[in-house]
């Protein structure tokens, strides 16, 4: 099976949501992970809450350091902001996702950040057959 590994800064927000949002909309048919390249002590409250929105629970996600062992193990890495100190794994397929930091944001700028992983998190499933939802 493939695994999706979404890395950003904390692996508090934007990786987090992305990840939810696969697990979702791929009904099992890809391993997600997300870590970040300098993990926060927990998931961005506010984030948690416009997942929940839409029926996903990850208040009880625990971040985690990005390290290259970690990456090694996925055939896809997506990025989010964590610039160079993402690792970078020689044949490991890699993009990256400019998207805005929701730490600090207001709930409504934090559901547009949401939308907007979540069309491309549906994007990019739907481009390799992934989507199930």
């Amino acid at each position: 099976m493939t695994t999706v590994l979404y890395a950003c800064i904390h692996n508090s927000g934007r990786s987090v949501a992305a990840a939810a949002l696969t697990r979702h909309y791929a009904g099992g048919t890809v391993e997600v992970r997300s870590a970040g390249s300098e993990p926060g002590s927990g998931v961005n409250p506010v984030v948690a809450a416009v997942l929940a929105e839409k029926g996903m629970d990850v208040a009880q996600a625990k971040p985690q350091k990005l390290t290259e062992a970690l990456a090694r193990e996925a055939q896809l890495l997506i990025t989010m902001g964590c610039g160079d100190q993402c690792p970078i794994v020689p044949g490991l397929a890699r993009d990256d996702w400019p998207l805005e930091d929701p730490k600090g944001k207001p709930r409504d700028r934090v559901r547009a950040i949401r939308d907007d992983i979540e069309a491309r998190v549906r994007t990019l499933l739907s481009s390799r057959g992934w989507l199930r939802l």
